[in-house]
């Protein structure tokens, strides 16, 4: 019988390394994964980590791409030696925190170029293909932040919103070709993804005015407790991509979390944001003065934020 065939993008570390390993590993030995990074010199501890979960000969392959580069999109779709993809995971993403003001427009640009153009281009890479066979699957890493504002997360949630718009629109369009998006949204998780994060330094922070840098400082802090009280494993996590690959007929959203669906909820059960804005300034900031919301749905509560409030994957 024919493994399904996995590729994923974003390999290096965190829930992209958990992924391939958990498929390369499956007790079933139905997966054929071709994890990729953007460096191989950072392959090693994928590799270390496959030896010690005794992943059998020929079910893990590391392939280099760079999501920034369309050529090596398609130099490692060229070197898939079954000729096809049967899953795409669109899992490498870029963070950046801080004000929006202190940001240069190089690390703008990065995190738009990683997060959206290159999700677009290896979607291009790997979408004509599947709607040719009239058979795929594609599972998106999602994130809190691509369903709701964070503070201090401006750029990054930009990106990850027009990320669900993507996803969206391709899930609608998508079914007649027997093709099927699915968002796998996650909260905050125990990865490298904090010190990934590309950010501010102090020196930066100098030139935002003093009730910028005591708010961001307030979220520093605010972040540090939630990812010590609310972080998810990663293991924990790549089992909702399972459910994703495996389910008859996927969803276009699955959760890893349910602790931050309550201010989803609420950003629709109040269409204006008023009620958001301020349940989410609460939580964050505790003590700090916030507008309450002069409008909210009829006869529906405001809700408190959750404790994983405003803390993006």
């Amino acid at each position: 019988m024919d493994r399904t065939v996995v590729l994923i993008t974003g390999c290096s570390s965190g829930i992209g390394l958990h992924l391939a390993l958990r498929l390369a590993s499956d007790p079933s030995r139905s997966f054929k994964v071709y994890a990729t990074l953007r460096d191989l010199r950072a392959q090693g501890p994928l590799w270390e980590a496959a030896r010690s979960r005794g992943c059998p000969p020929g079910s893990l392959e590391t392939l280099q791409l760079d999501v920034r580069d369309a050529d090596s999109v398609a130099a490692a779709r060229a070197r898939v030696t079954e000729g096809r993809v049967d899953v795409l995971v669109c899992n490498a993403g870029r963070g950046l925190l801080g004000p929006l003001e202190a940001h240069t427009a190089g690390a703008v640009g990065s995190v738009l170029d990683v997060n959206v153009a290159g999700t677009v281009r290896t979607l291009q890479a790997f979408l004509p293909d599947m709607k040719r066979r009239r058979s795929g699957r594609v599972l998106v890493t999602g994130s809190m932040g691509g369903l709701m504002g964070l503070p201090f997360n401006a750029v990054y949630c930009a990106s990850k919103f027009a990320i669900e718009g993507l996803c969206e629109s391709l899930a609608v369009l998508l079914p007649p070709f027997g093709v099927h998006v699915s968002l796998i949204e996650c909260g905050p998780v125990r990865t490298a993804f904090l010190e990934k994060l590309e950010g501010v330094t102090g020196g930066v922070l100098d030139g935002a005015d003093a009730e910028t840098r005591h708010l961001f400082s307030r979220y520093q802090r605010h972040l540090e407790q939630i990812f010590r009280e609310a972080a998810q494993d990663p293991e924990e996590v790549t089992e909702v991509f399972l459910e994703a690959l495996r389910a008859p007929r996927p969803a276009l959203r699955y959760f890893s979390t349910e602790s931050f669906l309550p201010l989803a909820h609420l950003r629709l059960a109040d269409p204006s944001g008023c009620s958001y804005v301020a349940a989410m300034h609460r939580a964050v900031f505790a003590d700090e003065p916030a507008e309450e919301p002069t409008s909210a749905a009829p006869g529906g509560p405001v809700l408190r934020a959750p404790p994983a409030a405003a803390a993006p994957q």
